[in-house]
């Protein structure tokens, strides 16, 4: 059985449903959300997965069960990468606590709809030319690559090329104005640090996307599955953010872990495009499992008696979009409110 039109209307609404009760109930005055409540909103669209991946199974087949399923777990893992550089942007631009469900929740709606619009548009392609998929599993073997060589790189926050253009050719408050993205002075519109962060936030979802979306493609070429897949994952990226933040920084060898899943999802791609279906989709969902289960341990294993300042310093490393790297050498500047 194939998705029909009215599996993309109702899965439409079902997450029109949950964002506007995300929004207009559960988050409805700006407040901080604590790790108690983050943890069951992620348990809670965790189990909406679960629900709705075996209903795949049960109505599209079990080779399309276990494709979301697989799917939905390299995009959630993939995500984390997200969480990392989410971390860095807030923390930089002193962003309140109590603004940064806000924040998340229209940086995530956005990524929800350029997912959609690269989605399709990967889809059609593969479907009109299909050695693009060798580029796909080239790309992400590279991307793979190149992580793991940035994977100790400090980003120079300060000298982020995207801000200072902005900055440059648009007014732009010198603090936060509530929680307002525009604000109106003597005439004129200006925009406020916290734009800035939700900018910051839209861009690093698109940039990661041009890496986790070929990587689904690797899996299925169902534009059904790989749209609900990455709906899911991102759907509690919110949640999963506030469950983490304040441990994340034990997590330092996950982006090995991460980087590896690129590399073997490409490498996938690129056997089955050559000698065919040689690779089961179960095979990728084991080794996906194994590389993102055993580089999380070792982390703790390995950062559970630094101090959490060293810890912060090993794991706050990486790539954010518009930041050079900074010099090996030299103090770190203070974080800038904007």
């Amino acid at each position: 059985m194939e998705s029909s039109l009215w599996m993309w209307i109702g899965f439409n609404l079902f997450v029109l449903i949950l964002l506007t009760l995300d929004l207009g109930l559960l988050h409805r005055n700006n407040r901080k959300v604590g790790i108690r409540e983050a943890l069951l909103l992620s348990l809670g669209y965790f189990v909406l997965a679960l629900l709705f991946g075996t209903g795949v199974y049960y109505f599209l087949g079990a080779n399309a069960g276990v494709e979301f399923f697989t799917g939905y777990l390299l995009e959630k893992s993939l995500s984390i990468d997200n969480i990392f550089v989410f971390v860095l942007i807030f923390s930089h631009f002193a962003v309140p606590a109590h603004y940064q469900h806000r924040v998340l929740f229209w940086g995530i709606l956005g990524a929800l709809v350029m997912r959609a619009v690269l989605i399709l548009t990967g889809a059609s392609i593969i479907d009109s030319f299909h050695w693009v998929i060798y580029l796909f599993g080239a790309f992400l073997i590279f991307t793979g690559a190149k992580m793991l060589s940035t994977i100790n790189r400090k980003p120079d926050m300060e000298g982020n090329r995207l801000i200072l253009l902005i900055r440059r050719h648009f007014r732009v408050t010198e603090n936060y104005e509530g929680h307002r993205f525009f604000i109106r002075r003597k005439g004129f519109l200006y925009l406020t640090p916290l734009m800035l962060v939700l900018i910051l936030v839209e861009v690093t979802d698109v940039v990661f996307a041009l890496d986790s979306i070929p990587a689904i493609f690797a899996i299925t070429d169902d534009p059904f599955i790989v749209y609900t897949s990455n709906v899911f994952a991102i759907l509690g990226l919110r949640a999963l953010y506030f469950a983490l933040a304040g441990m994340i920084h034990r997590f330092h060898y996950l982006k090995y872990g991460l980087s590896m899943v690129l590399m073997v999802v490409g490498a996938k791609m690129l056997v089955n495009a050559s000698f065919g279906n040689v690779i089961p989709t179960e095979a990728a969902l084991l080794v996906t499992a194994l590389l993102i289960g055993g580089s999380m341990l070792v982390s703790v294993i390995k950062t559970r008696r630094l101090p959490k300042e060293i810890a912060a310093e090993e794991a706050f490393s990486g790539w954010v979009p518009g930041s050079p790297a900074k010099p090996s050498s030299g103090k770190d500047s203070p974080p800038a409110a904007g």
